[in-house]
């Protein structure tokens, strides 16, 4: 219980903490968020809010590192800070060349790619070998078994998916951050049914930065997490999902991500093809802005839904 404490609090405070010091600095570097023209036109005037508040869940993973000290809680703190500095030079570039696009698409999923591989080849090195090549574990002590080359695709998929389900997820105050508590407090219970305990307390480290964070992310903003944080979240769940062998549980406990994701291409593939949109804007969340809903309307019923799909997951876990 101690160490459990300690790392919700080391969380909770690197992020208060920090926080106000990081917002002073990024609004000095003039690090402020540089806002998509064909967004909606009410999120215009968050043009200029600092961004890359990322950098606090990065700094959240290493102090949880260093109070954990195990290999698996090592090895998901490589994962989550790695993604985290890719998205971290992504949100460097756009405030460098005063642009809304930083790294190319195919130039991001490339090198989470690899960073992917790298913690996949490591991982099989500290699973436990009666369920090294899980992918879903049940309530009552089942698991679901595949073959070593399914794992491994399903494991990158499931990094790559989450990444960057997470990062079209960040579109509003708060609800990346305030989507992703439950999820992750799901993915502790599913970490304490596989034994895993590092992998435990460093998403119960991150669950008290998510806190902390939302105190400053929260509607108005003072600070958004860019890509630096959501590429670093989306990491974190998918590598603890892989850890505990639970990766076919992320469409559940992450399903709001996983809605998000799915609008964009749902979206994507029917304008292509038919000329026609199905929503009237994608991410998921636009659309419901568009409807009418204030943008504090949409964050919390995404939070609403959010709980209640992760509240679904703890069933099939616990």
């Amino acid at each position: 219980m101690s160490a459990a404490l300690a790392a919700l609090a080391a969380g909770l405070i690197v992020a208060l903490g920090a926080g106000a010091p990081l917002i002073a600095q990024l609004r000095r570097l003039a690090f402020g968020q540089h806002v998509y023209e064909d967004g909606p036109a009410s999120h215009q005037s968050k043009s200029g809010t600092p961004t890359m508040g990322g950098i606090l869940f990065l700094a959240a993973a290493l102090a949880a590192g260093v109070i954990v000290h195990t290999a698996q809680a090592w090895l998901l703190v490589a994962l989550t800070v790695a993604c985290g500095g890719i998205g971290l030079l992504d949100d460097w570039l756009i405030v460098r060349y005063k642009r809304a696009l930083g790294l190319r698409a195919r130039t991001k999923l490339l090198l989470i790619a690899l960073v992917a591989v790298a913690f996949l080849a490591y991982a099989q090195t500290v699973l436990a070998p009666e369920h090294r090549y899980a992918i879903l574990r049940w309530h009552g002590g089942g698991a679901l078994d595949v073959q070593p080359a399914l794992w491994y695709a399903l494991s990158l998929l499931a990094v790559l998916a989450t990444t960057n389900a997470v990062n079209l997820t960040d579109g509003l105050d708060g609800l990346a951050a305030g989507t992703m508590i439950p999820a992750l407090a799901v993915s502790i219970a599913a970490a304490a049914v596989a034994g895993a305990r590092g992998v435990a307390l460093v998403e119960l480290a991150m669950i008290g930065a998510c806190a902390g964070f939302l105190y400053y992310n929260r509607h108005p903003a003072r600070i958004f997490m860019g890509d630096t944080g959501s590429l670093a979240l989306g990491a974190l769940l998918a590598g603890g999902a892989i850890l505990t062998g639970t990766q076919l549980l992320l469409p559940l406990i992450g399903g709001v991500f996983a809605a998000e994701a799915l609008s964009v291409i749902l979206q994507v593939a029917s304008y292509k093809t038919t000329r026609r949109r199905i929503f009237r804007m994608s991410p998921l969340h636009h659309h419901f802005e568009l409807g009418g809903w204030p943008e504090t309307m949409v964050t919390k019923r995404f939070w609403t839904a959010g709980a209640i799909l992760a509240l679904a997951g703890y069933v099939v876990v616990r």
